[in-house]
This record gives C-alpha cells, sequence and structure tokens, in this order.
C-alpha cells in the first residue's frame, strides 16, 4: 500500500536518509526504532508527505504524492493519510468534538456525517461523554485519544503517529497502543508509529530498526 524507494534527505550537504527502501502493507501495524538523530522523525515526513526526499520515489496507493499539485496533494493528504503527534496538536479554542471532526469539515464531508463518525470514534476510544470538553480540561491520555480520532475521522489510507505516546504515563501509553489493535482490527488500519518504548515498538507486526539515516 505504501511503497517508498532509495529514499534520500540531504540537508546542507548533511545525509539525514541514505537510501531507505520501505513497504508497507494494508492493515500493518509497523513500528520504526532508533536513537535520537537516527532519522526516523525525518523519514516519517517524508513517507507522510509533509516533505520532499532530495532524491528517490514514494507512491501510496498507487499514486505518487509529489507530482501532484499543491493543492491536489493537500487534499489526498486529507483524504489518505491522518496524523498523531507526541504534543496532541489539538486547537484549544475548539471543543473536543470539533477538534476531531476538523479535517472532515476542510475536506467538504457532510458535518452530520462527521459528527457521527466522530461520536463512534469516541465511544471506541473510551472518550464518549466528553465531546464538549475543551483539551484543557481533559487528560493527557484523553487528548491523545481526541488526537487520534481526529486522525481517523476521514478513515485515511494509513495513520503516522510520531511518539504517540512519548507523552504519557505507561499505564496511557500502554492503553494507547492496544487501541492501535483494536482500530486494526475493526477497520483493518494501517499504522507507522515513531516510538523510543521498546516493549510496545515490540507488539508492532513488524519493527523496523533505524540508525544513521539507514536502515539495520
Amino acid at each position: 500500500m505504501l511503497v517508498a524507494k532509495n529514499i534520500v534527505k540531504t540537508i546542507d550537504s548533511n545525509s539525514i536518509l541514505k537510501g531507505i527502501d520501505i513497504e508497507i502493507s494494508k492493515g500493518e501495524i509497523v513500528s520504526i526504532v532508533g536513537s535520537s538523530g537516527a532519522g526516523k522523525t525525518t523519514l516519517l515526513q517524508i513517507i507522510g508527505t509533509l516533505d520532499k526526499p532530495s532524491s528517490g520515489s514514494i507512491t501510496i496507493n498507487s499514486i505518487d504524492p509529489f507530482k501532484l499539485s499543491s493543492n491536489e496533494l493537500s487534499s489526498f493528504r486529507n483524504k489518505e493519510i491522518g496524523f498523531v503527534f507526541q504534543f496532541h496538536q489539538l486547537l484549544p479554542e475548539f471543543t473536543a468534538i470539533e477538534n476531531i471532526i476538523m479535517p472532515a469539515l476542510i475536506g467538504n464531508k457532510d458535518k452530520n456525517q462527521a459528527l457521527d463518525r466522530a461520536r463512534e470514534l469516541m465511544t471506541i476510544l473510551g472518550i464518549e461523554g466528553k465531546e464538549n470538553q475543551f483539551p484543557n480540561t481533559l487528560s493527557g491520555g484523553e487528548q491523545q485519544r481526541v488526537a487520534v480520532a481526529r486522525a481517523l475521522i476521514n478513515q485515511p489510507a494509513i495513520v503516522f503517529a510520531d511518539e504517540p505516546s512519548g507523552n504519557l504515563d505507561s499505564k496511557n501509553a500502554k492503553e494507547l497502543h492496544e487501541l492501535f489493535f483494536k482500530l486494526r482490527d475493526m477497520y483493518q488500519q494501517t499504522f507507522v508509529i515513531i516510538t523510543h518504548n521498546q516493549e510496545l515498538a515490540n507488539l508492532a507486526d513488524r519493527k523496523i530498526q533505524m540508525a544513521d539515516g539507514q536502515l539495520v
């Protein structure tokens, strides 16, 4: 479903990624591990279409996103890709459910259908009843579940998570990773997860180790 070939990223003559090949199948949960500076986040940003490689190619569902126009790429990213970040990136002036449906509204989806989908996800993620709460009234674990629901609202082909449990205690971190598997089983959802937590990384279908901009 995702194929990246010979991905190279050079910044100011520094080689951040040194020719990476990776394939990810639908419904697969893949963890990417490695020390700080190994190139994990750079790789995630490139295969997540947030950054362009210096060379190499990427296809997601047989589409090369970097051959799309700027508007087409934004639309493709909105429909096909979900993101979960370490620090939630929720908009503080909006309620939980408003944060969740934001990508759907940006994608011109029907608001009532988006609300129904958001409530369904909130129930699955164990945050039903929190719809009208603002982010600062939610716990860290609840905020991250809102972020996961937001990533899933448009039923994307793939979700990229960058240290999604890095700001959570061990109990909430374990529960979050278990939810990824629950969502995979329910929706055949594909996840690529960067994590420093080796125990949680080992739960994935496949663990990819990075060092010095390469897969090892």
